[in-house]
């Protein structure tokens, strides 16, 4: 006997969610300084069912001191948001991307790599970078 396909909240079939979003460091910087347009952007992709997605090495670069970052502690720590881990293939993924764009940032690179994968948005304060890594990319700036 088949499954019937799990419901989200907003009663979408999980196999029919809209793509996700990607956040890379500036997205998270900006969300945890209050940025109003970044508050208003992860609401609104909230309502329309998307699931974010943070690359681990973006929380390394944007994490300082949780007693004091509470608002991205939440985020992080929500649900809705997957933490995706750097393993080595991922590693090697973005050493070669990096090589190939000429570019030395490998966080950045595993951004693009991720959200290339599943089909993510992209939420970035640095759109340049990252076109130059993924001209194709779908980027939302903030």
């Amino acid at each position: 006997m088949a499954s019937r396909p799990r419901r989200t909240s907003n009663g979408q079939s999980a196999h029919s969610r809209p793509a996700g979003i990607m956040l890379d460091t500036g997205a998270l910087i900006a969300l945890d300084r209050g940025d109003k347009r970044m508050i208003a952007l992860l609401n609104r992709a909230l309502a329309q069912g998307r699931a974010f997605r943070v690359p681990a090495g973006v929380v390394g670069q944007a994490w300082r001191d949780g007693r004091v970052q509470v608002t991205l502690a939440r985020f992080l720590q929500s649900a809705e948001v997957a933490i995706i881990p750097l393993d080595e293939q991922l590693a090697r993924a973005c050493g070669e991307l990096c090589r190939a764009s000429n570019s030395s940032d490998i966080i950045d690179a595993s951004v693009v790599i991720l959200a290339r994968e599943r089909r993510d948005a992209i939420v970035t304060s640095d759109p340049n970078d990252l076109r130059r890594l993924d001209p194709a990319a779908q980027i939302i700036p903030v």
